[in-house]
């Protein structure tokens, strides 16, 4: 598959999550602002809890946290590219130590290798 190929498929397969996303029942309105705006973040990049909460207009980077940490569309809708404030990691899968965050570190470590 070349790289014109690949580049559709992943745009296909953010647009099924986009719809999956817009349709779901189980989640929040609040869940579903933060979850779309999510889509919005490259693969190989980052973006802080606070700097998500205000795309959506919110002024809590805790409840956009608390929102990603029952994330039930992970890892289509991308939690672990949200990152604390000071670029530190911050939390993921509830966690703030440990296995979960090596496995942050490892999600976004290979994003960063497919992009280049």
């Amino acid at each position: 598959m070349d790289s014109s190929q690949l580049l559709a498929q992943r745009v296909a397969e953010i647009e099924a999550t986009r719809r999956q996303v817009e349709e779901a029942t189980n989640i929040t309105p609040f869940q579903r602002r933060v979850y779309l705006e999510l889509l919005n973040v490259p693969a190989g990049t980052t973006i802080t809890y606070g700097e998500l909460a205000r795309r959506i207009g919110c002024r809590s980077a805790q409840a956009v946290g608390q929102a990603l940490r029952r994330n039930p569309f992970a890892p289509a809708v991308p939690c672990h590219r949200v990152v604390a404030a000071d670029g530190s990691l911050g939390g993921f899968n509830g966690q703030r130590t440990g296995e979960q965050i090596e496995r942050k570190r490892r999600l976004l470590e290979s994003e960063k290798q497919i992009q280049q």
